[in-house]
């Protein structure tokens, strides 16, 4: 027979408790009898049981007073503790085999078995887990209160965080297994998704009731940190024992500062204790005798109490006595959490955190390093992982970050590069094969933005130093010390790669929850001097720079434009800290992420001109496309910091300028630009002279039937567009972050709007930037808007700049070449008139070579402002009455393969104005609309031609007197 919803006497509690708490409590007992099979409910009594939860869920949403007199309940929080450690054997052996076999490979349950189970036990699987789900609701609602701490504790001390802690693995290990979707039906799909979206949900919940215990309470953050990130089953390498860090002994010091520190609040000793005299032979049944907690109900002499007194406010010195034989009375001489961690901490915050011990890499560094990256190239990525040289499919979304044993995975010149040898310890330290290290490093894998949101709160509120923080007796800020933890532990740092990775997989931008809380965590690692540690723990031997750190320096630009508001004082510890990060990440952006990419884009101009074999790239597209974000990142966090007028005075004395300017010419050299229009090639149209009939042929020539702009006869289809190879990578969008950047650098000091940075514009004439600057005034359509950015360059470099402005009159005044200079008509073979002569005209924006005629000095036609042009490779700038070479792409060797063939167009005699006649191109696309095109660009050409020869020869426009606005 079912049981009935009266709760006995003996469970029922004193008379003085309320409606809800007596009914709340039968329905408990009806579900653990239920679980435990002493007895199971009947679908009657099933049905009245879930009518009480929902009804007592519904109530604790609703009316603060019902969650406070619920909350304060030790038998209720029993009660809970009692059914989830009965439905978790029970729900594991139903969903992914016997709970003995979790841990165990050979008797673990593979997916399908898994699959089986869950369909099997469809029915009871449901109705369980949705009664589990309104449990774990309750629970979590009972710890919002007007005095939290007191359920805090209570939820303590029946362990029911043990509970909700289980109850977040067995959620991981369902939904982590997944299920093969081919073989099986469409409803056994449905029921499959079902299930897994209801594990899901109580993961959800779980997650928000361990937010809710461990908010504003230490004691419950550092259980938790605990629980998360030690692992019972650690040992000791053979790294960590060079790096001096122990974490079984650091496990050990929190155990014993959570057993000093296990006093719970007044109110929450006092409602234990009365639980303890009046339930010793009552249902549910005595508090667990578990120390170091039951010091707060217990008497002194069965509990072993050895607790601090929460009230004793006095100051103490840490002291570390090398010689006490008591391990717990060493940890509790020293005050502090751990000195294990303490010890690590000072070993892998940032070098610089006390005093500038690690310079900036010089120009020379930087060159050489640049040299070795070029000729070890193909040895790196021949010794790296490869996924698929392991048959292994890469996933679009997912990052295997996974490392060679072999140390020759490493760049070799990396061993003897002074700034980084130190980093490079760490390069194999976080990418262990097999198994991501940690519970909650799985649940970014599982969950959703939405879902996953309590996650990064916990991670946030355990961690981030906010203002007001209390410090302990010995001077110690918590927040801190965890934060400490979290990145000196693995399951720390698998955790916080994920979550990083997360961001991308997502594609989450500024707005969001998610990247705003992300964001808080980097700051609280920014607080603790750890993120150099964090960069070199997120790297990937493989990688010029990972996905985790792409998005990581994502969080630290978006860190810093929130702060430009309001930056810190210039003598504040603030912008210190801040210096020394700048400088740490241009460190890396000098050291390894430029000269990695430059040696990609010196391959790559190799091949370019048939120098090396295009088999030989050693990288495939997605690894070009994550350095190119990771470079892309890199420039927008360079020009965030060169909005801040006291860091960009330390880019500049940095002479960044000089890595800029390197990355253009490797653009340059490597990168043929890309065209805006690609002239057809009109020959292609023309039939041979082996398939035209002859005259005399019999042969009827249908023009019409052989026309391919016949309508009758469309031409045929283009062919699928086929994948670009590697080796031919634009790098699109990058030149134009860099002469943003320039700009920003070349901007006069501050207070003055005339003449430009003097100390920029000498770095950029030393390093031959130039000609850098005037090639990117070609046209390029991988990188839109660049010429824009090259005027503002180019003004301010020209301002005040003798230096600047004789290199520009050398250019200028260099005779043009004997191929720029216009032939001289050739006279008719009858004495008549002279026969037009054509000339190839280059048009910026446009593949290829375009012949025209050449006008003769006697020919009538508008006279021409004069105008100059300046060369892709810098170099005549002629006048533009004389023979117009206007440079294009710059390249011969485009994807088209345009560039070797003429197109011969008739200027018209009656409208030429330096204009082209409207191409002959194939299509419904009007003669006048062409020609309109034609016009506006070689108009811009000329009208970018004249602006730049004018900044030169630094003429300015009358009203040109104030500053202006870069944007």
């Amino acid at each position: 027979m079912a049981p009935t919803l009266t709760a006995p006497d003996d469970a029922a509690g004193d008379l003085s408790e309320t409606i809800e708490e007596r009914c709340f409590s039968a329905a408990l007992i009806c579900l653990e009898g239920h679980y435990t099979d002493s007895p199971p409910m009947g679908p009657l009594t099933s049905a009245k049981v879930t009518s009480m939860i929902s009804r007592t869920l519904e109530k604790t949403h609703t009316f603060k007073e019902v969650r406070e007199t619920l909350s304060r309940n030790v038998a209720i929080w029993i009660w809970l503790t009692r059914i989830f450690a009965a439905a978790i054997p029970n729900l594991t052996t139903r969903s992914v085999g016997p709970l003995a076999s979790l841990n165990d490979p050979e008797r673990g349950v593979t997916a399908q078995e898994s699959t089986n189970l869950i369909l099997r036990n469809y029915p009871a699987l449901k109705d369980d887990l949705q009664i589990l789900n309104k449990l774990m609701h309750i629970a979590r609602n009972l710890l919002v209160t007007a005095a939290p701490e007191v359920a805090q504790d209570l939820c303590a001390a029946v362990h029911f965080d043990q509970m909700v802690y289980q109850t977040i693995i067995l959620c991981v290990n369902v939904t982590s297994k997944g299920y093969d979707g081919e073989i099986v039906d469409d409803t056994s799909r449905a029921k499959l998704n079902e299930i897994t979206e209801m594990y899901k949900k109580i993961l959800v919940t779980s997650l928000q009731q361990s937010h809710n215990w461990t908010a504003k309470n230490d004691r419950n953050k550092m259980s938790f940190w605990f629980d998360v990130l030690f692992d019972d089953d650690h040992s000791m390498d053979a790294l960590e024992e060079q790096l001096q860090f122990r974490p079984d002994i650091a496990k050990t010091e929190v155990q014993h500062w959570l057993e000093r520190n296990s006093r719970m609040c007044d109110n929450a000793q006092m409602l234990l204790k009365a639980y303890a005299e009046t339930h010793e032979n009552k249902a549910p049944g005595p508090l667990a005798p578990i120390s170091p907690l039951a010091g707060n109900w217990l008497p002194g002499s069965k509990a072993n109490v050895r607790a601090d007194d929460p009230k004793d406010d006095t100051k103490i010195t840490p002291h570390w006595e090398e010689n006490e034989p008591d391990k717990f009375e060493q940890d509790r001489a020293y005050g502090r959490v751990s000195r294990e961690i303490d010890t690590w901490w000072l070993r892998w915050r940032d070098r610089n955190y006390e005093t500038w011990v690690v310079p900036m890499p010089s120009i020379d560094f930087a060159q050489t390093r640049t040299e070795n990256c070029k000729n070890n190239l193909m040895h790196r990525y021949n010794h790296s992982y490869r996924a698929e040289d392991h048959g292994e499919p890469r996933e679009g979304a997912q990052v295997q970050e996974i490392h060679s044993d072999d140390d020759s995975s490493r760049v070799h010149d990396d061993l003897d590069d002074p700034i980084l040898e130190e980093d490079d310890l760490d390069d194999d330290d976080s990418y262990g094969e097999g198994p991501m290290a940690g519970l909650l490093t799985e649940i970014p894998n599982i969950l959703d933005p939405k879902q996953i949101e309590a996650l990064h709160m916990i991670v946030k509120s355990c961690i981030l130093d906010t203002a007001g923080v209390e410090l302990t007796r010995a001077g110690e800020n918590l927040q801190k010390t965890r934060c400490r933890m979290f990145l000196a532990l693995d399951f720390g740092k698998s955790l916080l790669r994920e979550m990083l990775v997360f961001i991308a997989v997502w594609e989450k931008d500024e707005q969001s929850l998610i990247f705003q809380i992300t964001t808080q965590i980097v700051e609280a690692i920014h607080h603790s001097a750890l993120i150099p540690h964090a960069w070199n723990s997120l790297r990937i031997p493989k990688d010029i720079i990972s996905p985790a750190q792409t998005v990581l320096l994502k969080l630290i630009n978006h860190m810093f434009k929130a702060r430009n508001s309001n930056p810190p004082a210039p003598e504040s510890k603030e912008h210190l800290r801040d210096v020394k990060l700048v400088h740490f990440l241009f460190t890396n952006f000098r050291s390894r992420i430029v000269p990695e990419c430059v040696a990609l884009m010196h391959l790559q101009a190799q091949i370019r001109g048939d120098a090396c074999d295009p088999a030989d790239f050693p990288v495939d597209n997605w690894d070009m496309e994550r350095a190119k974000d990771g470079l892309a990142q890199f420039l927008d966090f360079l020009a965030t910091i060169t909005e801040v007028i006291d860091l960009r005075k330390y880019l500049i004395e940095w002479e960044a300028s000089y890595d800029l300017i390197t990355l253009l010419k490797g653009l340059e050299a490597g990168v043929p630009k890309k065209p805006l229009v690609d002239l057809p090639d009109r020959s292609a149209n023309r039939p041979s002279a082996s398939s035209t009939p002859a005259h005399h042929d019999h042969e009827h020539w249908d023009a019409a039937s052989h026309d391919p702009y016949n309508p009758q006869h469309p031409p045929p289809p283009p062919p699928p567009p086929m994948v670009e190879h590697a080796h031919r990578f634009a790098w699109p969008g990058i030149k134009g972050p860099i002469l943003t950047i320039l700009a920003g650098l070349l901007q006069p000091p501050p207070g003055q709007s005339s003449p430009g940075n003097p100390d920029v514009q000498m770095q950029i004439v030393r390093h031959n930037g130039i000609v850098s600057l005037l090639n990117c005034c070609v046209y390029d359509d991988h990188n839109r808007y660049a010429r824009e950015r090259v005027q503002i360059c180019l003004k301010w470099l020209m301002d005040g700049s003798d230096a600047a402005n004789n290199f520009l009159r050398e250019l200028v005044a260099i005779s043009p070449p004997p191929n720029m200079r216009p032939a001289p008509p050739a006279p008719s073979a009858a004495g008549g008139p002279t026969v037009p002569q054509t000339t190839s005209l280059r048009i910026d924006g446009i593949a290829g070579e375009v012949k025209v005629q050449v006008r003769t000095p006697s020919a009538p036609g508008p006279a021409t402002a004069s105008s100059s042009t300046i060369g892709n490779a810098g170099l005549a700038m002629p006048n533009a009455s004389q023979h117009l070479t206007l440079p294009s792409n710059g390249n011969n060797n485009n994807n088209n393969n345009n560039n070797d063939i003429d197109h011969e167009y008739d200027v018209a005699d009656n409208n030429s104005n330096n204009t082209l006649p409207p191409l002959q191109a194939g299509g419904p696309v009007s003669q006048a609309a062409m020609r309109s095109r034609s016009e506006e660009l070689l108009r811009d050409i000329i009208t970018l031609a004249d602006e730049a020869a004018r900044l030169a020869l630094g003429h300015r426009d009358a009203d040109e007197t104030e500053e202006e606005d870069f944007m």
